[in-house]
């Protein structure tokens, strides 16, 4: 049986790229698949491979000090949802440009990061305090699109890098002085945004421990999740259960989906969120009718 395991880990590397030749290593003696970024400021995976040798690959990664910690995400798929085993030495675990230079980490993560919560801290936190608990999606608009925490606030970023800019400008000052609660995939994004905002003027920032996959593991589609997420292999989009709801719809025709699909204009290559019927038709494979027009042109 295999499974995927998403993980990150925030604490000072002195030496980067021995770090990645022993996971390069480590990866390829246990059969694995996946992605994993090193930087001076730690290490952000995502592998697939039998259970047995995700487990020994735990095993070992923790004897490394600063990983002993790990907080472990597991997740249905397996390693053919990746095309090859990946390690990479970054000067950013997470592409926010030049986001190194907005925080620093210690041995204990991030350092003046937003308040980590466990899934059942976010309920309690609600109940405490109502509306002046707000959700702030740390995601890119589109990823929104398929699915996020009820009523949450979604900036409107095509890549990571929009992010600074969205934080400088005055559209979440109203929220300034509430209690926000910043939430990723996995958590790796939310340390770094959580760490902007509160250089931003946003008084009382927490992020949820593990991310979305932690919370899913712990409420399904019971809780304040909705939708499908995406997801950064081969399966593109994971739900917690049968129950998720349908929260996208076609560009084109409509239709309730939560399929995307790349622009198929190359130099586009755009995500957009298009149903299979449209998915498969070649004149709908495009975000406009620009794209298409130019598409055709080339040809």
């Amino acid at each position: 049986m295999q499974k995927i395991l998403l993980y990150y880990k925030f604490t000072p590397i002195k030496d980067p790229e021995a770090i990645k030749l022993w996971q390069k290593v480590l990866c390829d003696s246990l059969g694995l698949r996946g992605r994993i970024l090193v930087s001076r400021h730690g290490l952000n995976g995502t592998v697939g491979g039998d259970i047995d040798a995700l487990k020994k690959y735990i095993k070992e990664t923790k004897k490394f000090a600063g990983f002993k910690d790990i907080v472990w995400k597991w997740s249905d798929g397996s390693r053919d949802n990746f095309p090859r085993m990946s390690v990479k030495h970054r000067r950013e675990l997470v592409g926010f440009k030049n986001s190194d230079d907005e925080f620093d980490v210690d041995e204990h993560g991030v350092i003046d990061g937003g308040t980590h919560l466990k899934p059942e801290e976010v309920h309690k936190l609600i109940e405490q305090y109502g509306d002046d608990v707000v959700f702030f999606d740390g995601r890119n608009a589109h990823e929104a699109e398929l699915g996020k925490f009820k009523n949450a606030v979604v900036p409107n970023t095509r890549t990571s890098r929009d992010f600074i800019a969205e934080l400088e400008s005055d559209k979440y000052d109203d929220i300034k002085d509430k209690k926000v609660i910043s939430y990723c995939t996995g958590g790796i994004r939310c340390e770094v945004i959580s760490a902007m905002m509160k250089k931003r003027g946003f008084k009382d920032v927490y992020q949820i421990d593990g991310g979305i996959v932690k919370y899913g593991e712990k409420y399904g589609d019971d809780g304040l999740w909705e939708g499908a997420l995406r997801v950064f292999d081969g399966r593109k989009t994971m739900t917690f259960s049968d129950k998720a709801k349908t929260l996208a719809h076609c560009h084109h025709c409509q239709a309730s989906t939560s399929n995307f699909e790349n622009c198929a204009e190359p130099s586009c290559n755009k995500l957009v969120v298009l149903c299979q019927t449209c998915a498969e038709d070649p004149e709908r494979r495009y975000c406009s009718n620009d794209c298409r027009v130019k598409a055709g042109s080339a040809a």
